[in-house]
This record gives structure tokens, sequence and C-alpha cells, in this order.
């Protein structure tokens, strides 16, 4: 069904979704099995698509960290909190619109972030959108904030690079398309 709606939502609207399937459960695992998940209390998620990342997440954050899911798509974003916040569990918190997280953690009273995993398309969005996206992230972030995320290319290096003093890029094949993994510390 998840599989069925993404396809359906790529065919729509392919500049928002980015790919004709979600991402693979083992790219998920390769993003986020070295997070320091212990030392986590907030955390955002960004374009959480069907909930790939989303699932992964829960499994590693302790019971107490809170986590910020945003995803602008209605229908996906119902498939989630369907799915994960019903009944509420897991201190997770929906929002809309990445462009906007700094004033969303601002409205929500949530302190910096420890961490940002992203899903979003940036390949697809126009440039001032990208870098809208990225300011906010990084000003979103704590000082030794941790902001991961996957693409398909590596066009968003240089970017990354004006904002994050450490960017770290792997390559993993076990996804359709191949992904390329960059991990950045504030």
């Amino acid at each position: 069904m998840n599989r069925i709606l993404f396809l359906k939502k790529f065919i729509d609207e392919p500049k928002k979704i980015g790919s004709l399937t979600p991402s693979s459960k083992f790219l998920a695992r390769k993003m986020l099995q070295n997070l320091p998940w212990k030392n986590f209390s907030h955390i955002a998620e960004l374009g959480a698509g069907t909930g790939i990342f989303t699932e992964q997440i829960i499994e590693r954050k302790s019971p107490a960290c809170k986590c910020l899911i945003v995803e602008q798509d209605f229908s996906m974003q119902h498939l989630l909190k369907e799915k994960y916040n019903n009944p509420p569990r897991s201190n997770l918190i929906f929002d809309s619109f990445a462009e906007d997280l700094y004033e969303t953690l601002q409205e929500i009273n949530f302190p910096p972030l420890d961490c940002v995993i992203s899903g979003l398309p940036f390949a697809n969005m126009e440039k001032d959108l990208q870098r809208r996206i990225i300011e906010n992230v990084h000003c979103s972030l704590k000082r030794d904030g941790i902001f991961v995320m996957f693409q398909y290319s590596l066009q968003m290096k240089k970017l990354l690079n004006e904002y994050f003093s450490s960017v770290e890029t792997s390559f993993f094949l076990l996804n359709f398309p191949p992904a390329f993994v960059y991990l950045c510390k504030k």
C-alpha cells in the first residue's frame, strides 16, 4: 500500500517526491546505525514520506526523546499520523514545511536539535529553497548537532560545506537508485 501511494505521488508530483519508490530499509539502517542515539533528546525528520526512516527512528531513539516529523504531502502525513500517532506514542510531533523548521521549533518550544535526518529530494528543488532549508537545519541544530541525509548525487556537497564544519559522504548500493549518504556536523 505504501509503495503504491508513493508511486502515485511520484507520478502526480515528481519534483516533490524525487523517486519512483521509497528508500530501502537498508539505506535507513545505514544512515542511522552509527548515530549517538543515547545522547539525543530532540530530533527532527524532514521528508518522512511513507515512514521508512520514521520506523527506524522510533526503534532507536529513547522513549523520552522528542521527534518532529516533517512531511508536506497531506496523504503521506495522514498515513504517518495514523501509523505512529494513533494512539499517541513515541513523543512524535507533526509539521509540514522543512523551510520553516527553525520557526516551528520556536513555536513548539523545542530546544536546539541534537540531530536532523532528511529524506528530502534536494536535487528537484530550486537553489534558493535548498539554501533556505539548509539554513533552517543549521540554525535549528545545537552547537555539536548532526545532520544526516541521502541524495542520488553529490550536488549538495558544496552548499553543505558552506554551513557545516564537517561533511562526510559515503556511497550506498543497497537502495534503488543507489544513494550518497551525507553526514554533517555543525
